[in-house]
């Protein structure tokens, strides 16, 4: 194999496990960014509020659909548990 076209497969390789901070436990709304921390997580009035009506919700599980993705957003005791 030529030595362009193994940075080429270590390239492809390296992107496949790469993480968009933004896709990994957290929600892009414009401005804002909800993450699904521990220590600070947004209530539900605080999600409703900066990322408007989601696109479907059932009791504690939230989708949004934003840039051609699906995003769950999981509630527990009104706060953001998970974000998926």
């Amino acid at each position: 194999m030529k030595q362009s076209n193994r940075w080429l497969v270590l390239a492809a390789v390296l992107g496949m496990f790469a993480v968009n901070p933004a896709q990994a436990g957290s929600i892009s709304c414009g401005v804002h960014i909800i993450k699904d921390s521990n220590r600070s997580s947004a209530t539900k009035s605080e999600v409703l509020k900066k990322c408007g009506k989601p696109k479907s919700s059932e009791g504690d599980l939230w989708i949004y659909s934003k840039g051609g993705r699906e995003t769950e957003v999981n509630f527990k005791n009104g706060k953001v548990q998970s974000i998926h």
